[in-house]
């Protein structure tokens, strides 16, 4: 199985001001595309070559000869997670089963929007903050580099990018500026309300 780069879900310009063009460009075409070619090139000829990305995953997680593998495959999952997060538009206050399920097990939107933030800003380095859920309930928890939750058979329901080529661009040193944006403006719920529906 050759994996091919996802296309954007809308238009390059379509998250100005929150996150520009030339940081799409730059993250998606670039970044994106080169952990999409690492993939392709170090599976060639393995047993992984026709398994899914999901499975490659759990099938190197963890094991340091294949560590190459593994965070070459894990950002390509995760990226094209990232994209399907956001939406021209989005941001604020959830609707729908996610915003119940917010209420009973967060402690409410605002009460999220801050742990989320948090997660996010405390990630040393480059990494992700992630909105999962584990063993019946949702829950906040971060991921340095590569490492995702599906690799620890835990569910995502949304996660931000914190690496640097994520938001460099645009908010320079300002991680925090990038986050508090992220949440508002940007989270696509309706895509969150699908994956907690899986």
């Amino acid at each position: 199985m050759l994996f091919v780069l996802p296309d954007l879900p809308y238009g390059k310009e379509a998250l100005i001001p929150t996150i520009s063009a030339k940081t799409l460009d730059f993250h998606h075409g670039k970044h994106h595309q080169a952990y999409v070619d690492n993939t392709n090139k170090l599976i060639a000829g393995t047993e992984l070559e026709n398994k899914t990305l999901e499975e490659i995953i759990r099938a190197t997680a963890g094991d340091a000869s294949r560590a190459g593998i593994f965070n070459n495959a894990a950002q390509v999952w995760n990226h094209s997670f990232y994209w399907q997060c956001m939406k021209p538009g989005g941001g604020g206050k959830p609707t729908g089963p996610i915003a119940e399920r917010i209420e009973r097990d967060l402690g409410g939107y605002d009460a999220f929007a801050a742990a989320f933030k948090d997660a996010g800003l405390t990630q040393f380095g480059s990494g992700w903050a992630w909105l999962v859920e584990k063993d019946g309930k949702l829950a906040i928890m971060k991921t340095a580099n590569a490492d995702t939750p599906i690799a620890h058979g835990i569910k995502p329901l949304l996660t931000v990018d914190v690496w640097e080529h994520a938001y460099y661009l645009d908010y320079q040193n300002r991680r925090g500026d990038y986050l508090t944006e992220f949440i508002a403006k940007l989270i696509d719920w309706e895509f969150v309300n699908e994956q907690l529906a899986k």
